[in-house]
């Protein structure tokens, strides 16, 4: 079962893979729960019964999005202690405790204001249900807060020492608050709110496109194209000061994502669109650059100084090669991004926003750009730390656990590919029965459909949903014109 792979090359895959399904859920959580809480606040302040259909279509994603996470979570955590108990046994005095903090704080905060949020229509005030969805939504960011510090101690520790061979804490405050964790922290939010903020327009450009043009695909449509105007031109500017941290505290990964070889001693630096890094040769194939750039953005300045990889002993280098195009890939869709957001703001002008056809394929295209964009950019963080679990201190080889074989690893790897697939599979096809019905009018509340006083009884409880999309009606058709 180990096709020839290592123990540690297998654990890594398995790792890779499950976290890659995971990350998918919780960004989905963190954008929509924000976007939620958006909605019911216009709600409460205009009355305007569109945020509320809004809110009650978008709560049946979120809902399916946030179980997903939680059980792609929990499995994840397991492997610490199955494929990785060394680096368990020597960090886990820093890492234990932050994972600690953020089910503590984030997670019973989520746990005990989702069931209002999800099913308190009816059954609280309208404030006091907001005041769940708001708490469910900070939540999300709280959860994001200590994960991603326990990730960006592991690129740029601090605030520790070794005893015995085991790190220990010294200074909380420089743990959490380490030199890559304000930047990771800006980033990684800003990429949640542009997977939740195109998968709305991804979607209302879907009905768009089917010929629907009522006020509820036109506001969302509306809202999550303003979203990306700013989060997309925001993420330009966080992006920009994270690669300048990068190249303060981790010079080598910045060199592998550069397809950067030689030193340039006070001479530019070009920035390469097309390359194909050679990690034996070390050198690139078929360059294809812009001189002056890569010193520009790299430095800010026309000839400033950027580390090669030859620097670094052969032994200390990332893979290049992935890095390279995994980085290429999340800024490559960033700009489109950008670009979209900008033809949108056009179009917004000259009155067209919402009759431009080509526009609308464009934005559903894009849709789930968002996505690969966000796995990309993990693929560039984590492959780009090579060798290192904890950055300088620690190397991944060291981090397995002593007692797994690689028949063992590649076993469980099977299991959980073969389990993501059903589980995640029927998941993520159910949210794609929900996009493809849409958002729908609320008809005058009656006995059979729930309102004042009459409860309503969701048929899927577990994933909010209180109607059948099972038919193939078209969404919206008996709801309006």
């Amino acid at each position: 079962m180990s096709l020839g792979l290592t123990a540690l090359e297998l654990a890594r895959i398995q790792f890779a893979f499950t976290v890659s399904f995971h990350i998918i859920f919780p960004a989905t959580s963190i954008g929509l729960a924000c976007f939620l809480a958006v909605l019911e606040w216009k709600w409460l302040r205009t009355q305007n019964p569109i945020y509320k259909d809004l809110f009650k279509y978008w709560i049946k994603i979120f809902a399916v999005a946030f179980g997903m996470g939680v059980v792609s979570g929990v499995v994840m955590s397991y492997q610490f202690g199955t494929n990785w108990s060394e680096f368990s046994r020597v960090a886990g005095s820093i890492t234990g405790p932050l994972l600690t903090y953020e089910v503590l704080s984030a997670f019973f905060l989520e746990a005990g204001f989702l069931g209002i949020m999800l099913f308190g229509w009816g059954r609280v005030g309208p404030r006091v249900h907001f005041f769940a969805t708001l708490m469910v939504a900070i939540g999300t960011c709280i959860s994001m807060f200590w994960i991603l510090s326990s990730n960006s101690w592991m690129q740029t520790p601090q605030g520790f020492a070794i005893e015995n061979g085991i790190i220990v804490p010294k200074d909380w405050f420089a743990i959490v608050f380490n030199p890559s964790f304000p930047y990771r922290f800006a980033h990684m939010g800003a990429a949640a709110f542009l997977v939740s903020s195109l998968l709305v327009v991804g979607t209302s450009a879907w009905h768009l496109i089917k010929g629907r043009r009522d006020e509820l695909v036109k506001k969302s449509f509306s809202m999550g194209l303003w979203m990306v105007l700013v989060t997309s031109c925001l993420q330009v500017v966080i992006g920009d000061n994270h690669g300048l941290n990068t190249r303060e505290h981790q010079p080598a990964k910045l060199a592998a994502m550069e397809g950067h070889w030689e030193t340039n001693h006070n001479e530019p630096m070009p920035l390469l669109l097309f390359a194909i890094p050679d990690m034996k040769e070390e050198r690139n194939h078929f360059e294809v650059g812009v001189p002056y750039l890569g010193s520009l953005i790299l430095t800010h300045s026309l000839d400033g100084q950027v580390t090669g990889l030859k620097e670094f002993a052969p032994e200390d280098r990332p893979n290049s090669t992935i890095v390279f195009w995994s980085f290429r890939v999340m800024v490559g869709l960033g700009v489109l991004m950008v670009t979209l957001s900008l033809i949108a703001l056009w179009l917004r002008k000259r009155g067209k926003l919402y009759e431009t056809s080509w526009f609308h394929k464009f934005a559903l295209v894009m849709g789930p750009s968002g996505y690969v964009a966000m796995l990309a950019g993990w693929v560039t963080t984590e492959v780009g730390r090579q060798p290192w679990v904890v950055y300088g201190i620690m190397r991944t080889k060291d981090g397995l656990s002593h007692t797994v074989s690689a028949d063992q690893v590649g076993l469980s790897l099977f299991i959980f590919v073969v389990v993501y697939t059903i589980v995640f599979g029927s998941g993520i096809y159910y949210t794609l029965k929900l996009i493809n019905k849409g958002p729908v009018f609320i008809d005058t509340p009656t006995i059979e459909s729930g309102g004042v006083g009459h409860f309503k009884t969701p048929m899927r409880p577990l994933s909010a949903v209180d109607e059948n999309i099972d038919d193939n009606q078209k969404s919206g058709e008996k709801h309006h014109d």
